[in-house]
């Protein structure tokens, strides 16, 4: 995630006020671990840099305090909602969080906003918009008042617009899409992952939202239902991963992707995969992909395929898009290996 230092730039009671606020964030997506992170076991999260949020902020004309974390005065510019903040539906409330938290802590409540969001991470997908667009907005806010906030600040705001979105979230999606490099997350605590390689990746949308919410519950109920056998696929997922963050320490890339085969296959077997995600990564294996699975709660949303370098990412991409994939993005990691 990046801020930019900007003109114009004005002095008031409350502090420095710039005329534009701007910050960046991006998509993430799991390169194995979904849905046996929940259970306890560790995931591997990817960023997805070539998928973006960019928020703009702009100051309005002084107004008086509608009331600690009021979102009265101020204004907002997306995709969903154009028009005042406190008449925003509820599939922008986590927009609204941002914004009014974000104030909140810097004690400038009585300070009107016009926030502008412009996003390439589609919704319901598994790649983390929610929390990517609470990255960027919180970070333009505090920007406009000259403030850079530090990482676990900027988590916990991050995660506060998580709570409205999700409920209890892990923090997963929120490390994930300030991330500039793949991390390790285990036990809600993070590390990042040392690469030995360049790995090039291409995440393909099915186009259809996926189900996170119902995969979730299907699993846990196979779970209680038959704990045996799911605990012993939730623990061969757990396994797979720790396998994947040592190849992508030793730079074995064809290894990575015979993991992420079987992680598919093992998500396969959860009931947590569909025939869109299917179709997508049979589409990947043929353009010759090293590796691909679904990504994300399944039953929609997208995959993950792995590709040899960027000339064959290209080729998968254009694979994919063949098979009916909305929307593709290519990136790498690694890059100054």
């Amino acid at each position: 995630m990046t801020s930019n230092d900007l003109d114009h730039t004005a002095t008031t009671g409350a502090g420095t006020i710039r005329r534009t606020g701007r910050a960046s964030s991006h998509g993430k997506t799991i390169l194995i671990g979904e849905h046996a992170v929940v259970h306890g076991a560790p995931a591997l999260v990817l960023p997805v840099i070539d998928a973006e949020v960019v928020a703009t902020v702009t100051p309005l004309e002084h107004v008086a305090d509608a009331g600690p974390g009021s979102a009265a005065g101020h204004h907002l510019e997306s995709t969903v909602h154009t028009g005042p903040l406190d008449l925003a539906p509820a599939a922008v409330m986590p927009t609204v969080t941002a914004v009014t938290a974000t104030l909140r802590h810097l004690g400038v409540t009585d300070r009107p906003v016009h926030v502008r969001v412009d996003s390439q991470v589609p919704t319901a997908r598994g790649m983390g918009s929610s929390a990517a667009v609470a990255a960027a907005v919180t970070a333009a806010v505090a920007d406009v008042f000259g403030v850079v906030l530090d990482a676990e600040t900027h988590h916990e705001l991050i995660q506060e617009c998580e709570r409205v979105a999700h409920g209890s979230p892990s923090g997963l999606d929120a490390r994930g899409v300030v991330a500039d490099a793949p991390v390790w997350f285990e036990d809600g605590r993070i590390e990042p992952v040392v690469l030995g390689a360049r790995f090039v990746f291409v995440v393909a949308d099915t186009g259809v939202p996926g189900h996170t919410r119902e995969a979730v519950a299907s699993v846990r109920e196979r779970l209680d239902h038959d704990p045996e056998t799911v605990r012993a696929v939730i623990d061969r997922i757990g396994a797979l991963a720790r396998h994947a963050r040592g190849t992508l320490e030793g730079g074995d890339v064809q290894a990575l992707g015979a993991s992420m085969d079987a992680a598919h296959d093992l998500l396969t077997s959860l009931g947590v995969s569909s025939p869109d995600l299917d179709g997508l990564v049979a589409a990947a294996r043929g353009a010759g992909a090293l590796g691909a699975k679904l990504t994300g709660g399944g039953r929609g949303g997208c995959v993950l395929t792995l590709a040899e370098d960027d000339d064959h990412a290209d080729r998968i991409a254009a694979a994919l898009r063949g098979a009916g994939a909305a929307a593709t993005w290519t990136t790498s990691i690694g890059d100054r290996v």
